[in-house]
């Protein structure tokens, strides 16, 4: 048995144990798939945290962190009797392979790779008794990525703008609505507004989530540098102005030009 495998396999033998009916771990015994759902998805954006960190030493335990999630829903499965982690592992692995005919089967050039690829993945869809060109798309998802997952969607079946430029028509549209909205009618065009946002964005050739993520990154520097500014001068932030934080706001942004200089 090689080390990876003896690994896996006292991983796996770990669970078991926590799930044991009678000896495991009170908490572990007492979840659920829906239970443990919200974890999975925790975990999930630590290891993405980890990355957008470059701290290789956490992403190892992050990695860790992810594959317990992925050995915990197993071993409820397998408990039920529907399927156990070899089925998971067997099922990625046959799927792995039947997208990849140029590299396990009999095909011999990987041309045109992102159209099979889509086409192998409708036909799986197909196979799973979808009917509709955006059926598969996890509600669970965060809603800025479905949103975009559902317009490349779309799009596939040619339901689309040509270019930015009507997307962009279609955002100024969608703010006027909204600023003349009841208050019964804001949710809705508040969400018609940012499905917009996240359509010119794609069609910028960026990936929403990336930029909000980038600009999060950005407000959150500037606002404690803004803190900062205002400790050093001997000033409460929280007690001035709008005005006056907006100098501070203001001062940031000239000090990471200067640097950029």
């Amino acid at each position: 048995m090689t080390q990876h495998h003896h690994q896996i396999d006292r991983l796996l033998g770990i669970m078991a144990q926590l799930r044991d009916p009678v000896s495991g771990c009170e908490w572990d015994r007492e979840q659920d798939f829906s239970t443990i759902a919200p974890y999975t998805i925790e975990e999930a954006y630590e290891v993405a945290d980890a990355i957008a960190r470059d701290d290789l030493a956490d992403l190892r335990g992050e990695l860790g962190d992810l594959l317990l999630q992925v050995v915990f829903h197993a071993r409820m499965a397998e408990e039920l009797g529907h399927f156990a982690f070899a089925d998971v592992a067997a099922a990625i692995s046959d799927k792995l392979e039947a997208r990849h005919p140029h590299i396990f089967g009999d095909e011999t050039s990987g041309d045109a790779q992102t159209e099979r690829w889509e086409k192998l993945k409708a036909q799986e869809r197909a196979d799973k008794g979808a009917t509709s060109a955006i059926d598969g798309v996890a509600i669970s998802l965060p809603a800025l990525m479905r949103a975009e997952k559902l317009q490349k969607r779309a799009a596939r079946v040619g339901f689309d703008w040509p270019d930015p430029s009507g997307a962009a028509e279609k955002l100024t549209e969608e703010m006027g609505e909204l600023a003349e909205a009841s208050d019964a009618e804001k949710l809705e065009e508040a969400g018609d507004l940012l499905f917009a946002a996240v359509n010119l964005v794609r069609l910028n050739g960026i990936a929403p989530e990336d930029a909000l993520r980038a600009a999060n990154a950005k407000f959150e520097r500037r606002f404690r540098a803004m803190e900062a500014f205002a400790t050093t001068d001997g000033r409460d932030f929280a007690a001035l102005s709008l005005d006056e934080q907006e100098g501070y706001w203001q001062a940031v942004k000239a000090s990471e030009r200067a640097e950029t200089a």
